[in-house]
């Protein structure tokens, strides 16, 4: 099986606007994918509403999530936690809730720290 690839809704716009640039169009599916990842790599798309998608600090966020030991297992989760970019509490938990990853507050809020450090 091949390795997955994990990338931000930038990285995902962008390569939408180089294949339209490279064929002209692209499907209707690859429409809505597009107008999906220009609205999440927005501001507009956190909840915050002050924070854009940046590829290369999604990078280093999922660099530094995947050194923890517990999210280390779940990629996955390290690249939703990095690109959702949550600055809760409730809203970590309900990221590592889709993989029954088991955390304390403490560690929750060290997971929150690292994202600050990186996105704010």
């Amino acid at each position: 099986m091949a390795e997955r690839e994990f990338v931000d809704y930038a990285t995902v716009r962008d390569k939408l606007l180089e294949a339209i640039e490279r064929r002209g169009e692209i499907s209707y599916e690859q429409t809505m994918a597009l107008q999906h990842a220009q609205w999440k790599a927005s501001a507009g798309g956190h909840p915050s509403g002050e924070i854009k998608t940046d590829p290369a600090v999604y990078a280093e966020l999922m660099s530094s999530l995947m050194q923890n030991e517990k999210l280390s297992l779940h990629p996955e989760v390290c690249s939703k936690i990095a690109e959702l970019a949550p600055l809760t509490v409730a809203d970590v938990r309900v990221v590592i809730a889709s993989k029954r990853v088991a955390m304390d507050t403490s560690e929750v809020e060290e997971i929150i720290t690292i994202i600050r450090q990186h996105v704010l």
